[in-house]
């Protein structure tokens, strides 16, 4: 390592105007990725109605969660390695060409391709994003600027509700995806403008394609068996086993793989710390309430409330109005006073209590009760999702953020895609049975089930009204229930977490692997010298 960059390295912090110009470009970047997750919520009860695809809906959100799952660790170990302001512009860009895709759609399947597509760039969105951040703060400052990072999630998860159903109301849900062009232009231009990597001579990287591999096909047979499951097929079924074994399998090659590679994609060395380990299994038991809720609370709205699209969004406010200022409030606590366990032990058991309130919703309760659990729920996940990324950033080196960062979030990823999955699978097999038991023969016309939007439901007469209405409702309820026991759990391994001092230079460890980004640290602020300047690869 040369001097200047040695420099760089053990530097305390880039100066505040720099960090700030750095983050409009993550911010940006961050909102795209946080939107794109919400704003089919609203919308996405009509666009299955109008596509006849009811059966199909759970893959308009598991396509775009399971292609992000498996490119989170490709971004997070190739950004350690050859920097990341390229791979940044690239993710945005695949995002960009989804969205066009997703928005052309005539059909289900020319929509979940596009959501997939959307997936590939949106895995490293977040993670670069996560990554940059660190590479350029201090863990022990870090925490005021992640909360922001994490109340911009929560701005696009109110914003995102909102805009899907006003576009839904009035110019097409199409735009739902076409607004992610602009937005996506901004981003680039952000990261063109903001993010100044200082090259530097690199060896060739060696690239863990096999690794990469194996881990899409674990990835995609675990949501497959989850998704299918008791739904699509019995759990019996030579299809459903045949993917579990495949998850199995994959797996077992996976590690056998990562143990020889030069580079591998997800090194084993990650899960000999304790802090990793449980901070990745609280985190993944998070992922499954959180999407799980976020996918299918705001179709829940719309039938069961009978409201429109526009104000299942507003309904969704008090949930991350609560979130966000929680995530600011905890990560200034944390960089003013260095501790930081109790919060996501805390924010654990306010999830369990705010996935058990859910569970007892009921179709006659008044909709401000509705409302008040999910602040409850908003206010444990503000206290819990950027802390953990945190507590893993702390543990390593510089040098092995971006894997590590990468790997706590697949393992959230892979929580997520499983609360969609599974959350989507029990729900929408509830639903259909309930409707095909309760609804009189002939009643929902023109496609049955599949074709059921909430303008349809409407206008049909106030008996088979309550009736669809109440199989909502107790559809998705119980999954609520069985989501408490994983929040409990969180909470324990959370209580075993070791609160290791947060460290207060940018100094990549004696210890941590020779290799730096081939994109350098860049310099933010034009005063910076190289003494000054931040290790980040852009």
């Amino acid at each position: 390592m040369s001097d200047a960059t040695s420099a760089r390295a053990h530097a305390p912090a880039t100066d505040h105007r720099g960090i700030l110009l750095v983050l409009v470009g993550l911010m940006t970047a961050m909102l795209l990725s946080a939107l794109d997750q919400t704003i089919f919520s609203t919308a996405l009860p009509t666009i299955v109605g109008e596509l006849d695809g009811v059966d199909h809906m759970l893959w308009v959100t598991t396509a775009y969660v399971l292609a992000a799952t498996i490119m989170m660790p490709v971004y997070g170990k190739l950004g350690d390695l050859i920097g990341r302001k390229s791979l940044f512009i690239a993710a945005i860009s695949i995002f960009i060409v989804g969205s066009i895709v997703g928005a052309l759609a005539g059909g289900m399947t020319e929509l979940i391709v596009g959501r997939a597509i959307q997936g590939l760039g949106g895995g490293g969105l977040m993670i670069l994003s996560q990554a940059i951040i660190a590479d350029i703060v201090p863990a022990r400052e870090r925490g005021k600027y992640m909360g922001v990072m994490g109340g911009v999630f929560a701005l696009a998860s109110i914003v995102g509700p909102l805009l899907g159903g006003w576009f839904t109301e009035s110019i097409g849900w199409q735009w739902c995806l076409w607004i992610n062009v602009p937005l996506g232009a901004l981003a680039i231009l952000s990261a063109i403008v903001f993010l100044h990597p200082n090259p530097e001579d690199r060896a060739r990287p060696r690239v863990d394609f096999a690794g990469m591999a194996l881990i899409a096909i674990a990835s995609a047979a675990l949501v497959l068996f989850t998704s299918w499951g008791g739904n699509t097929y019995d759990w019996s079924d030579p299809i459903i086993l045949g993917l579990i074994a495949l998850t199995v399998v994959a797996g077992v090659l996976f590690v056998l793989v990562e143990r020889r590679a030069a580079e591998p994609i997800m090194p084993l060395t990650l899960f000999t710390e304790r802090n990793f380990n449980l901070t990745t299994a609280a985190g993944l038991l998070v992922g499954i309430a959180m999407f799980g809720t976020l996918a299918y609370m705001p179709t829940y709205l719309q039938m069961v409330a009978q409201v429109s699209a526009t104000t299942a969004g507003l309904l969704m406010i008090p949930m991350m109005g609560a979130m966000l200022p929680t995530s600011i409030i905890v990560g200034r606590a944390v960089s003013r006073t260095g501790r930081y366990k109790v919060y996501p032990i805390l924010g654990s058991g306010i999830i369990a209590v705010g996935m058990f309130l859910l569970s007892t919703m009921s179709w006659t309760q008044p909709i401000w009760v509705t409302c008040a659990y999910l602040a409850v729920f908003g206010l444990g996940l503000g206290m819990q999702m950027q802390t953990l990324v945190l507590i893993v950033q702390n543990t390593f080196p510089l040098t092995m953020v971006g894997t590590a960062t990468a790997a706590n979030n697949y393992f959230r990823q892979i929580g997520a895609s499983l609360g969609a999955a599974v959350v989507g699978s029990i729900f929408t097999s509830n639903l259909v049975d309930l409707l095909t038991e309760r609804m009189p023969a002939g009643a929902a016309a023109g496609g049955g089930a599949n074709s059921l939007t909430p303008e349809a439901v409407q206008e049909l007469p106030q008996q088979l009204q309550d009736v669809i209405v109440s199989a909502y409702n107790d559809a998705l309820t119980p999954v609520f229930l069985y989501i408490v026991p994983l929040a409990l759990l969180a909470l324990g391994l959370l209580a075993l977490v070791k609160e290791v001092p947060l460290r207060t230079t940018l100094d990549r460890g004696a210890g941590a692997p020779t290799p730096e980004p081939a994109d350098g640290p860049v310099a933010v602020g034009a005063a910076a010298d190289a003494g000054e300047a931040a290790a980040t690869q852009a």
